[in-house]
């Protein structure tokens, strides 16, 4: 499997990995990610790859520390229904996007650990599952995601997934 926080481009009609997602935590502080990698289900013995980058800032959005992050282990994946829309894509093969859910175990630069997760909604996956990140980073839950804009051009938080064979 393969999970991207992607980019779109919509005057091109292509999607790409490089994009940023953000949640926000009780407070509305929130930070901010970009990342890929890969993950494999072996049943004792999950193979991942990947990581990114993060930023967090205050509620007034004053930024508080930035660095890179691991990922460690991958805790579970579930596919959803759902098709890419009407886009080139630039990172795999479009057969092989999909929906669903990853909850991804993850180490901060600064010492620190916590979970990602990356939901992906396509066109027709259900209402019930969000497009976005949700992150914790030591104590702190970033729980409530920030959304992909509505219209286009905005084109941040917003994620996708391939199965490949």
């Amino acid at each position: 499997m393969r999970w991207d926080i992607v980019t779109i481009n919509f005057a091109a009609g292509t999607i790409s990995e490089g994009g940023i997602a953000s949640a926000r935590a009780n407070d509305n502080s929130k930070i901010t990610l970009t990342g890929s990698g890969t993950f494999e289900l072996k049943p004792g013995n999950p193979h991942v790859t990947g990581g990114g980058t993060w930023v967090t800032f205050t509620p007034r959005g004053v930024e508080t520390a930035r660095g890179a992050y691991w990922v460690t282990d991958v805790v579970r994946f579930e596919a959803a229904p759902g098709t890419l829309p009407g886009l080139r894509d630039l990172i795999g093969d479009r057969n092989e996007a999909s929906a669903g859910l990853a909850v991804l175990t993850i180490q901060f630069s600064d010492d620190s650990y916590g979970t990602l997760v990356v939901s992906c909604h396509l066109t027709n996956t259900p209402d019930s599952v969000f497009e976005g990140i949700t992150v914790s980073k030591g104590f702190v839950d970033y729980w409530n995601r920030e959304a992909p804009p509505d219209d286009p051009p905005g084109d941040a938080n917003r994620t996708l997934f391939h199965i490949t064979p």
